[in-house]
């Protein structure tokens, strides 16, 4: 009966069967590995410009604030013929808010810049 398949024969038939289905599952793998990471990169690059938008709106929040304190003091100053310390403050408050805004924008700039 030489049509007959030895051990050795069964094994290492066996063996090369096991090898052909890992490479795909390994190719399946390196894929599904790669996606992940860049699904995981992109969610950390939206969540990075979430926080930016969520800064922007709190600075552009807080310039109204202070332009709205600026008029209100400049108002009381006009209508009582004088300035007082309302007007200092209120001063200081919006050039204060005008800076952080401005160093947002810039450093906001330098990474569009940066990152492209």
């Amino acid at each position: 009966m030489g049509d007959a398949i030895t051990w050795q024969q069964l094994a290492a038939i066996l063996g090369g069967f096991i090898a052909a289905m890992g490479i795909p599952s390994a190719i399946t793998g390196l894929l599904s590995y790669r996606a992940k990471k860049r699904m995981e990169k992109h969610e950390a690059e939206q969540a990075e410009k979430q926080e930016a938008q969520e800064q922007l709106l709190l600075l552009l929040v807080q310039m109204s604030r202070s332009s709205i304190a600026l008029n209100e003091a400049t108002a009381h100053a006009i209508q009582r013929g004088h300035a007082n310390g309302d007007m200092e403050a209120a001063l200081k408050y919006a050039a204060d808010t005008k800076h952080k805004l401005k160093d947002f924008l810039a450093k906001q700039g330098i990474h569009a810049l940066l990152d492209e």
